[in-house]
């Protein structure tokens, strides 16, 4: 907005170009925290840049000062920003260590150096009779027993994915519980003479239940990245049935894509080999 005061250390806009929506049923300081919020995990204010102020929030967002009030107030709860008397709302988050980056090429690989590269928390160990969609995706009955083992990863002490694995008992009983809270699983099972030699992957979005956000430290119902894969063994087997969902800040995937030529006179978006 035009008549908003700006300051050579904040960040160009203030906010403006989100809006807030009565009709939601969301409060609307809460929606103004959020968006605030998301601006300064994804960087767009950093550490020292100064948030508009209580009067600016209001003109901004078109919300009273009690509103804009609260909603900076619940920022400087979270450590997010420190709110100072005359000096204004300064952020105060430095922020996280730069988000895990995973290729779509070479998957299996970035798996596996993933596993090497973060901590994991093995949260549940147990075997158990296939439910419908995990005897579909392994190749089994619901008669069959499946160990199932359930993580979460960090890096930098930070939480950002939660794994929910099946295998089949024939694999499972290869490793232990013990193995699994220190050893990707990939390298289990190559040891145990699986050969990995293919996967079947699907992207899509989630939002967070109340188990998964308090293991990822995320608000209920936030937007996470869930990738569902199954793994094949030199055999064409089925050896490993996966979910898992990954926090959006910590995790980014990408895809190096080429233009090359699909069809006489067309051409096309292609994976970089």
């Amino acid at each position: 907005m035009s008549d908003v005061k700006t300051s050579t250390d904040r960040t160009p806009g203030n906010g403006a170009g989100m809006r807030v929506d009565e009709k939601l049923p969301t409060p609307l300081y809460h929606q103004i925290y959020m968006i605030f919020r998301n601006k300064i995990l994804n960087r767009e204010y950093v550490e020292g840049n100064l948030l508009p102020s209580e009067d600016e929030t209001s003109r901004i967002y078109n919300v009273s000062r009690i509103t804009a009030k609260r909603a900076l107030n619940d920022l400087a709860e979270e450590g997010l920003v420190v709110r100072e008397r005359g000096r204004g709302t300064r952020v105060i988050y430095r922020g996280v260590a730069p988000p895990v980056k995973a290729h779509v090429e070479g998957m299996l690989e970035n798996i596996m150096s993933m596993g090497l590269e973060t901590e994991v928390t093995l949260l549940e160990f147990d075997y158990m009779h296939a439910t419908d969609p995990v005897a579909s995706a392994i190749g089994c009955t619901t008669q069959d027993v499946v160990q199932r083992a359930v993580r979460v990863r960090h890096l930098e002490a930070e939480p950002f994915s939660h794994l929910l694995t099946y295998v089949p008992e024939s694999v499972g009983r290869s490793y232990t519980r013990e193995d699994l809270a220190t050893t990707p699983l990939l390298i289990l099972l190559e040891r145990s003479g699986v050969e990995v030699t293919r996967a079947e992957q699907t992207l899509t979005a989630t939002a967070a239940d109340p188990e998964v956000a308090a293991l990822l430290g995320v608000d209920l119902t936030t937007p996470l990245l869930r990738i569902q894969r199954i793994v094949y063994d030199q055999l064409d087997r089925p050896v490993e049935f996966i979910t898992g969902l990954y926090r959006p800040d910590r995790y980014q995937y990408r895809m190096d894509l080429s233009r090359v030529q699909a069809n006489p006179g067309q051409k096309a978006w292609s994976p970089t080999s």
